[in-house]
């Protein structure tokens, strides 16, 4: 692959924009700029103007100090949480697989399946697979999909019944989401439990099993954390005992880092 050079003027740009979005009031001159970046006043000027005309940075008649637009918003309303839980994931990922051997997904909601954002499939001794990160896996066949549909709110639950029952995500699931009575008891098992199970359940997968635990952080149900493993290995009163604790670790984990994000100035809940 061809190393490009770096462009040492966007990387100046982005210095001021992070050196405005860090003082305290919000504004900024040229010189003070300069001092928190360490990039001559001259430069700094030459940059502010650039950003001035991009529409990202304002400048005060009064005082002659510089502002953030609301334009930097555009900058970051595609990193979303989804992204941010991924970022976050991985290190604590891999301490849980230390601890339990058998591999882990990170999942998140996509239409009618969890869609698998990190894993540790290819570095877990146990894996079955490697290649999984982007594969989908049905809500209402696996612990994944049951922690995560279980923990929702009750009208994004509501419409991924509405979804499955079309038919989109498979016939199998189709049948499960029409029968009323089912869900009921699948919500307040894995609500009562603290986490969603599958022991075979899956026909594509008959022989997987997997516990799974939501990731809730401000009332937010965000994704979910699985551990999977070969049925004839593991029993299910064997996975609550032993790796529902570890994934409840590596949950709380996850939620203080994200929520630490958000108090020292990360992007906000909505």
């Amino acid at each position: 692959m061809t190393k490009y050079t770096s462009v040492r003027g966007l990387a100046r740009g982005l210095q001021v924009l992070q050196a405005l979005n860090s003082v305290e009031s919000g504004r900024a001159t040229s010189q003070q700029i300069s001092d928190l970046t360490g990039l001559h006043r001259t430069t700094v000027r030459r940059l502010l103007e650039t950003l001035m005309e991009q529409g990202f940075v304002r400048r005060s008649a009064s005082d002659d100090s510089f502002r953030l637009t609301l334009q930097v918003r555009s900058l970051s309303e595609g990193f979303t949480d989804n992204e941010r839980i991924a970022m976050i994931a991985p290190p604590i990922m891999g301490q849980l697989l230390q601890r339990v051997a058998w591999p882990s997904d990170l999942t998140t909601p996509d239409g009618d399946a969890m869609i698998i954002r990190e894993t540790t499939h290819r570095f877990s001794p146990l894996s079955f697979h490697r290649s999984m990160v982007g594969r989908r896996l049905p809500i209402l066949l696996t612990a994944a999909g049951r922690a995560y549909f279980a923990m929702c709110p009750d009208g994004e639950r509501e419409d991924i019944l509405e979804l499955l029952r079309s038919g989109v995500g498979g016939e199998e699931q189709k049948a499960l989401a029409a029968n009323d009575t089912l869900i009921k008891s699948l919500v307040k098992r894995v609500r009562t439990d603290g986490f969603g199970s599958n022991h075979g359940d899956w026909s594509a997968q008959s022989k997987i099993g997997a516990v799974a635990v939501a990731i809730v952080s401000r009332e937010r149900v965000l994704a979910s954390l699985n551990v999977v493993f070969l049925s004839r290995a593991v029993t299910l009163a064997e996975a609550k005992r032993r790796y529902v604790p570890e994934l409840q670790t590596a949950v709380r984990e996850m939620v203080a880092a994200l929520e630490s994000q958000d108090e020292s100035g990360g992007k906000k809940p909505e």
